[in-house]
């Protein structure tokens, strides 16, 4: 019982302010990840001779493309005119 209030005390409901240096390497990470698999997901859709599976990687494909975006926006959103993304 008490390892499920530690659980839901250290969920965040909104993103932090400052981007420390270690998070922006992984929002980066993240990008990166989500690009390749959309990549890999077009590819694998050409190379497919089942249209069933072919309109599955591709609505994968997009998946990867949305989260992508997400991850884009956000951190367009949040970054500082001047001084770009703010480090702790």
């Amino acid at each position: 019982m008490q390892e499920q209030n530690i659980e839901q005390q250290g969920t965040m409901q909104q993103p932090p302010s400052i981007v420390s240096t270690k998070d922006q390497m992984y929002l980066t990470d993240m990008l990166s990840w989500n690009l390749l698999a959309m990549k890999k997901a077009h590819f694998f859709a050409g190379q497919c001779q089942n249209q069933e599976i072919k309109n599955q990687l591709e609505q994968v494909g997009q998946m990867h493309n949305r989260h992508y975006q997400k991850i884009l926006n956000h951190l367009q959103m949040h970054q500082q005119p001047s001084a770009g993304t703010q480090l702790q």
